[in-house]
């Protein structure tokens, strides 16, 4: 898988060329994983709902074919596409989000942060009172986001098993415009990224380190 590290995009540019490239790939095709940080943008899932988008403002929101609800993209957020052919892995869609959760934790434990995943609430997601604790998460019987903030969001699209739009993790942001939608769709969902931790880290070393990942889950 070769990697491209596109730095600071606008969505639509990104989205267009990804939709172009998993379009014309052939068998033979390599796969690709982008590395991007994008402009503010509010992105829809194919099935959003437009009452989950609180408060728009001056950031737009654009329509897109991935799955899920509404998210935001901004500076200071690492954003991952794999462009990659399920079949050369010989996986399906579920193993597929599941490597992809767990390149994420791995990425937040070298920071020394512990990710958690939700059942049927994809993303990675952390204690707010102990994001560094490595307790097992506690299932929830009335609120499964008790006490959870949600640092890094999915939505992909897989058409005749090759994928595109991927994933994002908080790096550095002004999270703010968060406040403004029901991210993915869970109203009151608390947003966090590494800085809110108390975590310092750049841009680029985050991107590194997700990529790296990234790359060893999704290795034929």
């Amino acid at each position: 898988m070769r990697t491209l590290t596109l730095g600071h995009r606008p969505y639509a540019e990104v989205e267009a060329a990804m939709r172009a490239f998993t379009g014309a790939r052939t068998p033979d095709t390599e796969d690709e994983l982008w590395l991007v940080e994008h402009e503010p943008v509010y992105t829809q899932g194919v099935a959003g709902r437009d009452e989950h988008v609180l408060a728009a403002g001056d950031i737009p929101v654009v329509r897109t074919e991935r799955g899920g609800q509404v998210t935001y993209h901004g500076p200071g957020q690492v954003v991952a596409y794999p462009l990659v052919d399920l079949r050369r892995l010989s996986i399906y869609v579920k193993e597929y989000v599941f490597r992809i959760e767990a390149a994420l934790i791995d990425t937040l434990a070298e920071h020394g942060v512990t990710g958690h995943r939700v059942r049927s609430a994809p993303g990675i997601y952390v204690r707010l009172d102990d994001p560094f604790g490595h307790a097992v998460l506690a299932r929830a019987s009335v609120d499964p986001f008790h006490r959870l903030g949600k640092i890094a969001a999915l939505g992909i699209k897989v058409s005749q098993h090759r994928t595109w739009h991927g994933l994002a993790l908080n790096v550095d942001m002004d999270l703010e415009p968060f406040a403004r939608i029901n991210p993915c769709g869970y109203a009151g969902l608390q947003t966090v990224d590494l800085k809110t931790l108390g975590v310092r880290a750049s841009w680029q070393d985050v991107a590194s380190c997700l990529g790296g990942h990234l790359q060893r889950v999704l290795r034929p």
